[in-house]
C-alpha cells in the first residue's frame, strides 16, 4: 500500500504530466488541478480530512508543523527528484488543512522564449537601479524574474543575492555568484535581510516582494547606494505600480518618496498571462516604462496619469503598453480578442484601434 509521501509524489507527477500550473488539495474533495487556467476536477474519489492532512504532514519538519498548527499557515518549497519543484502554501480552512502546489520547472526559461521584449536584456545590464516587475497573482512575474537574473547570471560577473518566500526557482552560479535566502529558514523577514544585505557585499538585489513600508524603504534605499534591485507588486501598470509605492508611505513622506523614485526606478515590466487560441499553452503580454527624463519629472511630480502617452510614444526606448502588445497577438491569432479586451486597461480605446485594425466591428462596445 502506497505510503502519504508516495501518493503526494503521484499526484505531483500528474501536474507535470498534464502541463498544469497548480494542485488544489482540500478535505473531502478530490484533488484539483489548474490547467491554462481552467480548475478541472481530477477523476479520483474525494480525500478525507484525515488522507490530506496525512499528505501535507509528509512533507513537513516538526518545525514547520508547530507553524501550521500555531499560525494556520506555511509556506514552504518542496522539490521532487528528477520532476520539479513545487512552491507550497498550506492553511486551514472550516477546521481542516487545505494546500496549493504551485509547479516551478527546474528549467529556468530564457528572456526570449518567455517572448519578454528585447530592451529587457539591457536594463539587465544597468549598474544600478530599481526594476519592477508587476501583474496579478498567477500571472508569470516568478518565472519573468527568474529569466531575468538568469540573463545576469549567463552574462556578468556580479554578486546576486536574492530573498524569496520561498524560493522557487533554483539558480546555479554561471559567471556570477547566486546566494539565494528563504525568509522563515535563512532569515527572518525581507526586512531583515535587507538591513544586512549591504555587508555582503551584493551587485543584484532580488525581493521576491514588496509587502510593507520598511521592505519598500529599504529597497529603495538599495537601489540608490548603488545596486540594481528587481522586486515585484500585484499592480495592473507602471502608473498604478508608482501610486501604490508611494501611498504605502505617510502623506508627509509622499513629496520625498517621490523624489527617490524619480532618481532610482529604471523600469516597470507589467504583465499578463494569456491562453493561446494556436497551440496549448498561455503566452504572456508585456507593458514596458523606461524611466526617461520626462518619465522621472512625472513621477516627482505626482503626474503618473500622463505616463500613459510617453509610453505609447516610446518605441525608441523599448517602450510598449500592454494593450499594444495585446493588439499585437490578435492580429497574429495566438489569443482570442475576447480575451485581449478582458485584459485591456482602456477598453474603449482598445476597441477603437482593434476596429481601425480591423480586428473587430466598429460598432462593437466595451
Amino acid at each position: 500500500m502506497a505510503t502519504p509521501l508516495e501518493k503526494l509524489h503521484a499526484l505531483l507527477h500528474q501536474v507535470v504530466e498534464l502541463d498544469a500550473s497548480d494542485l488544489h488539495l482540500k478535505a473531502n474533495n478530490p484533488p484539483i488541478l489548474r490547467i491554462r487556467g481552467d480548475l478541472k476536477r481530477m477523476d479520483m474519489p474525494a480525500m478525507s480530512a484525515e488522507e490530506s492532512q496525512e499528505l501535507f504532514y509528509s512533507i513537513l519538519n516538526d518545525e514547520r508543523r508547530e507553524k501550521l498548527e500555531n499560525f494556520k499557515e506555511c509556506d514552504l518549497s518542496y522539490a521532487v527528484p528528477n520532476l520539479a519543484r513545487f512552491r507550497v502554501n498550506l492553511y486551514w480552512q472550516q477546521g481542516h488543512i487545505g494546500g496549493v502546489f504551485r509547479l516551478i520547472p527546474y528549467r529556468i526559461k530564457t528572456i526570449d522564449e518567455i517572448g519578454i521584449p528585447p530592451v529587457v536584456k539591457d536594463l539587465c545590464m544597468l549598474p544600478r537601479g530599481l526594476i519592477l516587475v508587476t501583474g496579478p497573482t498567477g500571472s508569470g512575474k516568478s518565472t519573468s524574474l527568474a529569466a531575468l537574473i538568469n540573463h545576469i547570471n549567463e552574462n556578468t560577473r556580479r554578486h546576486i543575492i536574492t530573498i524569496e518566500d520561498p524560493i522557487e526557482y533554483v539558480h546555479e552560479d554561471k559567471k556570477a555568484i547566486i546566494n539565494q535566502r528563504e525568509v522563515g529558514t535563512d532569515t527572518s523577514s525581507f526586512a531583515e535581510a535587507l538591513r544586512h544585505i549591504m555587508r555582503q557585499n551584493p551587485d543584484v538585489i532580488l525581493v521576491g516582494e514588496m509587502r510593507d513600508l520598511e521592505t519598500i524603504q529599504l529597497a529603495i534605499t538599495a537601489a540608490e547606494t548603488g545596486h540594481l534591485v528587481f522586486s515585484t507588486l500585484h499592480t495592473v501598470d507602471a502608473a498604478q505600480t508608482i501610486d501604490r509605492v508611494v501611498d504605502v508611505f505617510d502623506p508627509e513622506q509622499q513629496e520625498q518618496i517621490r523624489t527617490q523614485l524619480g532618481v532610482t526606478l529604471q523600469a516597470v515590466i507589467s504583465q499578463a498571462l494569456l491562453p493561446r487560441i494556436d497551440e496549448a499553452g498561455r503566452v504572456a503580454a508585456f507593458e514596458i516604462m523606461v524611466a526617461t527624463p520626462s518619465i522621472r519629472t512625472m513621477i516627482r511630480d505626482g503626474k503618473t496619469h500622463q505616463m500613459v502617452s510617453d509610453i505609447q510614444t516610446g518605441h525608441d526606448y523599448g517602450m510598449q503598453t500592454l494593450d499594444s502588445h495585446l493588439l499585437s497577438l490578435v492580429e497574429k491569432k495566438m489569443v482570442s480578442y475576447e480575451m485581449a479586451l478582458s485584459r485591456s486597461s482602456n477598453l474603449i480605446e482598445f476597441n477603437r484601434r482593434a476596429a481601425q485594425k480591423g480586428l473587430v466591428q466598429e460598432t462593437a462596445n466595451a
